[in-house]
C-alpha cells in the first residue's frame, strides 16, 4: 500500500474493491493528489498502522499567486527571483495542506513542438542545471518539517524532452555520450541539491520504458549519484509499460519493483501484482522493505509522524490564508515576470511608449482576457488581482491617453477543425471592425501567439507559426501604416520570421501568470527597462528542429561552398537561428570592452585563468545586463561543442556606468564525458568569449 500512489487528479476509486476511504482504512494508499483532511483523519486513526497520506499536486509556477511559466522564469536569468517564487508556490500550497509538489521539471528540450517544454528552462544544460537547484532549495528551504516548505520532485528522469519529432508521451533515443553531456546534468543538479523525490518518464531509455529501467533508476540515480530518496511514476506509466509491449500486468509490475521504482501513480500495478511477485520469489522482500522505508523517511522528514494534520490544519490559519495571493506574493510574481519579458526587436526606439500617446489601440485575441496569460498548469489560479493588457496599459499609460481594445480576429481559425471547430472565414469581419476601431490610435499594440491552453502536456503542435488568422490580422494592421508593436505571448519560441521582416518592434511576454499584464505595461512603457534573454532559440523555419547554440560543427559547416550544412530551399537566405540563444534586447546600449584574461596558459587542476571585460551603458535609463562566458574547445578527443555557456553575471547599471565584470576558469568548467563516459578536462587549446 505504500508503494501506491492512489489518486492523480481526483478520480473516485482506488481499486475494484474498495472506494478512497475504504482504501486508506485498508493501508492501500500512501500517497494521493490535493490535500483531504478526512481522508488523513481514516488513515492515521481508522486503518491498522496508523501511518499518515502524502498529499501532492502539480505545483509548476505557483499556486494562487500564479508566477511566469518556468520557461519565461529561465528567459529572467535570475536565480534569487527563481527561488523565491518557489519559496512563494511552498508557502500557499502547503497552507492549502499540499506537502508534495510534483516539480521541478528540469527537462532539456532543443525541440520546440514539444508543448511541454513551457515546463522547463530550455537547452542549455549548465544554465538548467543553476536553475534546478534554485527550485529545490526554494521548494524545500532547509528544513523540510517546517510548514512553508514542500518536497520537491525532480523530472522527468530522464531525457523527456527528446521526445522525438516533439511529440508528447513518444519515443527517445540517443547515445549515452549525449546523455552525460547534454540532458542528464540537470536531474543530477537537483539530486545534489537534496531533492528529496523524482519522477520517471514516460519514454524509453536504450529501449527499455524508464518506468521499469533499472540502469536508470538504480545504477546511474543510485549507484553513481547517490540519491537517497524515492521514486514516482508519472501518472499511469506503469501500467502503460503493457503498451510498450514490455509485457502484461504482472510483468510490468515486476518490472517497475525491481527497477527501484518506489512508488506507482495511479495504474494500481503494484496494489494488485506485488504480494503475488513477492511470494512467487520475482521481486525481493528485502527490496519492497527499502522502497517503503525511502517513502517513510520523507513522511518523517516533513513531520507527518509526529503531527498528520500539520498541513491540512493550516487551511484554518487566518494568518496563512492572507498569505494566500497577498500583495507581497503578487509583487514578487510581477518582479520575476517583469524580467522574464524579451525585447527581441525595436527598431527605431518604437519602445518604450511614449507619454505624449493620446490613443493606443489593442488589437488581438489574446488583448482583453486576463486568463489567457496564465500558462500551463497553472494550479489554483486566482484572477482577482489580474489584469487584462488593456486594463494594465490603460493604467499605465494615464487619463492623457485613450486605450481601446478590439479582438480582430478569432484565436486559431485557419488550422482546421483541431483547433477552432470550423474554417469558415470568421475572422474577416472582425478584421475589418479592427480596421476602423484603429483609426483614431496614434499606435497599435497586437497582442497575439498563443493561449494557456496551446502548450504544456499533450499540446504538441506541428507547426509552430502564428495562426493563419493572426497573420492576415498583422498584415491589415500593417497596411494601416500606424506604428505597430508586436507582443507575442505563448509557452514556447515561435516561428516568427515574416513577422520579424515586417514589423520595428516585437516583444516575446510568454504565459506571464497573474501579474503577466501589469510586467507587460512596465516594459512597453519604459517603467521597467527589460533585460531578458532567451533560453531556447527561435528557428527561421520550423524545418530547423531541432535548432540548438551549443551544437557540434559539422565537416562542412555552412559557408559560400555549395556542398555544406545547409537546406536547399532556404541556402539563399540564412540558416541561422531568428533569434539566437543568450539574446534579448534593452532600451540602453552596452558596450563591451576588449576580453582580458590575466594569463593565456595554465595547468594542473588547481592553476585558473581570470577573465574580464569592461561593460558600459551608453543608454540614458538605469537596467540590467546579463553579462555571458561561454568556451569553446579546439581540440578533443570527441567532437566538442562550437560553444557552451559556463558563467554569466546579471547586473544593474546606472546610465553612462562602467563596469568591469570578471570570471574565473577552472579545469572544472572544462570536463566533459569522453566517449568511454570518464568526466574529466583534456589538455589544448580552448578560445573563450564574453558578449
Amino acid at each position: 500500500g505504500q508503494l501506491n500512489l492512489g489518486a492523480a487528479g481526483d478520480p473516485k476509486v482506488v481499486n475494484s474493491t474498495y472506494g478512497m476511504d475504504e482504501s486508506a482504512r485498508h493501508g492501500l494508499v500512501s500517497s494521493t493528489g490535493g490535500a483531504d483532511e478526512n481522508l488523513q483523519r481514516i488513515a492515521v486513526k481508522e486503518s491498522r498502522l496508523g501511518i499518515p497520506i502524502l498529499f501532492g499536486l502539480d505545483v509548476i509556477h505557483g499556486y494562487a499567486t500564479t508566477f511566469p511559466i518556468p520557461l519565461a522564469q529561465s528567459s529572467s536569468w535570475n536565480l534569487a527571483l527563481i527561488e523565491r517564487g518557489a519559496q512563494i508556490a511552498a508557502k500557499e500550497a502547503a497552507a492549502n495542506g499540499i506537502c508534495w509538489t510534483w516539480s521541478p521539471m528540469v527537462d532539456i528540450c532543443r525541440d520546440a513542438r514539444w508543448g511541454r517544454i513551457a515546463e522547463g528552462s530550455g537547452e542549455d544544460p549548465y544554465l538548467g542545471s543553476l536553475i534546478a537547484q534554485a527550485m529545490v532549495h526554494g521548494y524545500q528551504g532547509s528544513d523540510l518539517s517546517s510548514d512553508t516548505t514542500l518536497l520537491a520532485c525532480f523530472k522527468h528522469f530522464a531525457l523527456y524532452g527528446a521526445s522525438e519529432a516533439g511529440r508528447d508521451y513518444n519515443t527517445v533515443d540517443m547515445s549515452r555520450w549525449c546523455m552525460y553531456n547534454f540532458y542528464l546534468p540537470p536531474y543530477k543538479a537537483a539530486v545534489d541539491a537534496g531533492c528529496g523525490t523524482g519522477m520517471s518518464s514516460f519514454n524509453v531509455v536504450d529501449g527499455v520504458p524508464a518506468t521499469g529501467n533499472r540502469w536508470l533508476l538504480t545504477d546511474l540515480l543510485r549507484g553513481e549519484w547517490g540519491f537517497k530518496g524515492f521514486m514516482v511514476s508519472d501518472a499511469g506509466s506503469v501500467g502503460e509499460m503493457e503498451t510498450h509491449r514490455m509485457g502484461n500486468a504482472e510483468k510490468v509490475a515486476e518490472m517497475g519493483l525491481n527497477a527501484g521504482l518506489d512508488m506507482d501513480m495511479g495504474s494500481q500495478r503494484y496494489l494488485r501484482n506485488g504480494l503475488k511477485l513477492v511470494k512467487e520469489g520475482k521481486v525481493k522482500e528485502a527490496d519492497i522493505d527499502a522502497m517503503v522505508r525511502r517513502i517513510l523517511e520523507m513522511k518523517y522528514r516533513l513531520g507527518l509522524f509526529d503531527d498528520p494534520f500539520r498541513y491540512t490544519k493550516l487551511l484554518k490559519n487566518k494568518k496563512r490564508q492572507a498569505d494566500i495571493l497577498s500583495d507581497e506574493h503578487v509583487a514578487a510574481a510581477r518582479r520575476l515576470a517583469d524580467e522574464s519579458i524579451i525585447l527581441l526587436k525595436n527598431n527605431g526606439n518604437l519602445l518604450p511608449l511614449s507619454q505624449g500617446l493620446k490613443s493606443v489601440a489593442v488589437v488581438g485575441p489574446i488583448g482583453n482576457k486576463a486568463s489567457d496569460l496564465f500558462g500551463t498548469w497553472s494550479t489554483r489560479p486566482d484572477g482577482r488581482k489580474s489584469h487584462t493588457v488593456t486594463e494594465a496599459l490603460q493604467a499605465a499609460m494615464g487619463s492623457a491617453c485613450k486605450v481601446t481594445y478590439s479582438q480582430g480576429c478569432v484565436e486559431t481559425e485557419g488550422y482546421g477543425d483541431y483547433y477552432s471547430g470550423s474554417t469558415s472565414a470568421k475572422s474577416d469581419p472582425m478584421i475589418a471592425k479592427a480596421m476602423a476601431d484603429v483609426a483614431d490610435a496614434d499606435m497599435i499594440v497586437a497582442c497575439v501567439g498563443e493561449t494557456s491552453s496551446w502548450s504544456g502536456e499533450a499540446r504538441s503542435r506541428v507547426d509552430i507559426c502564428l495562426p493563419p488568422c493572426q497573420k492576415k490580422l498583422l498584415k491589415a494592421l500593417k497596411a494601416t501604416g500606424k506604428p505597430v508593436v508586436m507582443v507575442v505571448f505563448g509557452g514556447r519560441p515561435l516561428v516568427l520570421t515574416d513577422e520579424d521582416k515586417h514589423f520595428d518592434a516585437i516583444v516575446e511576454a510568454w504565459h506571464g501568470g497573474t501579474s503577466a499584464a501589469d510586467a507587460l505595461a512596465d516594459v512597453l512603457t519604459g517603467k521597467v527597462n527589460p533585460s531578458a534573454k532567451t533560453t531556447v532559440t527561435f528557428p527561421r523555419f520550423t524545418g530547423q528542429i531541432p535548432i540548438y547554440y551549443n551544437h557540434l560543427n559539422t565537416g562542412r559547416p555552412l559557408g559560400e561552398f555549395w556542398a555544406t550544412s545547409k537546406y536547399i530551399d532556404i541556402w539563399l537566405a540564412d540558416n541561422s537561428p531568428l533569434y539566437p540563444f543568450g539574446y534579448g534586447l534593452s532600451y540602453n546600449t552596452y558596450r563591451y570592452g576588449d576580453v582580458k584574461v590575466d594569463k593565456n596558459q595554465a595547468s594542473g587542476d588547481a592553476d585558473k585563468i581570470t577573465v574580464s571585460v569592461d561593460v558600459t551603458n551608453e543608454g540614458t535609463r538605469e537596467g540590467k545586463e546579463i553579462v555571458q562566458l561561454y568556451v569553446a574547445d579546439l581540440a578533443a578527443s570527441t567532437s566538442r561543442p562550437v560553444e557552451e555557456l559556463k558563467g554569466f553575471q546579471k547586473l544593474t547599471f546606472a546610465p553612462g556606468e562602467t563596469k568591469t565584470v570578471t570570471f574565473t576558469v577552472t579545469p572544472e568548467q572544462l570536463k566533459f564525458y569522453n566517449s568511454e563516459l570518464k568526466y574529466d578536462w583534456e589538455a589544448g587549446d580552448f578560445n573563450l568569449s564574453v558578449g
